[in-house]
């Protein structure tokens, strides 16, 4: 199983703090024994521009996979981003992960469509679709005849460091999604707020995959959650980041919290149902409180790792 973390790549998250010392505390958390680290996308609030993180961490880390906790593709032209990720895929010697989703409706979603001038309508598709044609370029073809997408003449892509490109994710977990991850894609990278939801759920992209005649057990299982080693509640952190109390955003993301035997039983709860790539986000709200939880996350590795032995071998 893997265990990452989520790069607090917001302006919320590192306040007045330096951005440039995401870099020191993604290398923390690689020798620490994290294997991930990813970032997400969002045009809801000042960031470090995802892509643009992963570039520099390409070469500040050695070992572990570099991810995106969602990218948001109708953001960026498609072909241009195609170019994008393959370079991130080369330089950082084949340690990407490419997780995308469509957006969320909304004020989180909606209209920063209208931003990107992509119409909100059949958005799914459209994603559906960009993935299509990035691969079809990283397999050297010079055209894409999509429903959305058509393109002629495209001119010779970047050639990501493995030959069919990164993997690719989905992030939801509506059953569309869930059918379209399991026809579509390489892993699965939802959040949902119960454990028992995302049993059901990866049981059903692993029925859509066998129905497409894929192997199901081939996609990864990841979960996305935000979590809080300690006494503090992460109510102060959801209203920085999303302008929500922590109960609210607890009914529509994971989120896990209390002393480390809590955070590692609840954790445990979603690696009982499947979940085999963990990608933690620490609610907090400066470089020194995100150290202090980087250390204590990490301090649950062992433990987290041995609950999966354990599941595996009985």
């Amino acid at each position: 199983m893997d265990i990452g973390i989520l790069l607090p790549t917001g302006q919320a998250q590192w306040g007045g703090g330096d951005p440039r010392e995401l870099i020191a505390f993604a290398r923390r958390a690689e020798r620490l024994g994290f294997s991930s680290l990813f970032v997400n996308d969002s045009l809801i609030s000042p960031r470090i521009e995802a892509l643009t993180m992963l570039a520099a961490l390409a070469s500040a880390t050695e070992q572990v996979t570099l991810g995106t906790g969602a990218l948001l593709p109708f953001l960026r032209r498609p072909v241009q981003v195609a170019q994008s990720v393959a370079s991130i895929d080369l330089l950082s010697g084949g340690r990407l992960v490419v997780a995308v989703g469509a957006g969320f409706p909304g004020r989180f979603g909606r209209p920063f469509y209208a931003l990107s001038e992509v119409p909100w309508e059949r958005r799914f598709a459209r994603l559906d679709e960009t993935v299509s044609l990035w691969r079809a370029l990283w397999a050297g073809e010079r055209s894409y005849h999509g429903e959305i997408l058509r393109f002629d003449d495209l001119p010779p892509a970047t050639s990501p460091y493995r030959p069919d490109g990164p993997p690719i994710w989905l992030g939801g977990a509506t059953p569309a999604a869930l059918a379209r991850t399991g026809r579509l894609y390489d892993g699965w990278l939802p959040y949902p707020p119960d454990p028992a939801d995302y049993r059901a759920g990866l049981a059903d992209v692993r029925l859509a995959a066998t129905e497409a005649g894929r192997d199901g057990n081939d996609i990864t299982p990841a979960l996305f959650v935000t979590v809080r080693v300690g006494e503090d509640s992460v109510d102060e952190y959801a209203r920085a980041t999303y302008g929500l109390p922590a109960e609210e955003l607890e009914k529509i993301q994971a989120v896990v919290s209390g002393t480390p035997a809590q955070v590692q039983r609840d954790l445990a709860r979603y690696l009982a149902a499947g979940a085999r790539h963990l990608v933690l986000r620490p609610a907090a709200l400066d470089f020194p409180s995100l150290y202090d939880q980087l250390e204590q996350l990490a301090a649950l590795i062992p433990a987290l790792r041995a609950e999966v032995a354990a599941g595996l071998s009985a």
